[in-house]
C-alpha cells in the first residue's frame, strides 16, 4: 500500500479555482484501478493550506495514475502555490487499527 500526500499552499485569489481542480480530479480519481481513498482536505486554521491524500494498492496502480491527465491536473495546482508544495509517498507495509491503542492501554476486548 502506498499513501502519497501533498500540501499546498494556495494565495487568496486563486482558492476557489484550486479547490475545483482538486475536487474534480479527485473524483475521478476515486474510481481508477487500485485507488482506495482519495481525499482532498483544507487546513482550517490556515485557510491557504489544502491538503491531497492518496492510498494505492500497489505502486503500479500509483504509477499509472501519475502519468495520467487526473494528476496533470493536480500538479496544475501545485503550480499555483505561493511556496514549494511538501510532496510524499510512503510505503506501507502494515497497518491495524483500534487493537493497537487496546494493547498500548492495556485493554482487552469484552
Amino acid at each position: 500500500m502506498i499513501l502519497a500526500t501533498i500540501r499546498i499552499m494556495v494565495a487568496p485569489p486563486r482558492r476557489s479555482e484550486a479547490l475545483e481542480i482538486l475536487n474534480r480530479a479527485a473524483e475521478r480519481t476515486r474510481v481508477q484501478p487500485g485507488c482506495l481513498s482519495c481525499r482532498i482536505y483544507h487546513d482550517e486554521q490556515v485557510e491557504a493550506i489544502f491538503m491531497v491524500e492518496e492510498v494505492w494498492s500497489s505502486q503500479d496502480d500509483l504509477d499509472r495514475h501519475l502519468r495520467s491527465d487526473d494528476y496533470r491536473h493536480v500538479l496544475f495546482v501545485t503550480e499555483m502555490a505561493v511556496e514549494p508544495p511538501e510532496i510524499r509517498f510512503q510505503t506501507i507495509s502494515h497497518s491495524a487499527g483500534i487493537e493497537i491503542i487496546e494493547k498500548a492501554r492495556g485493554c482487552s476486548k469484552g
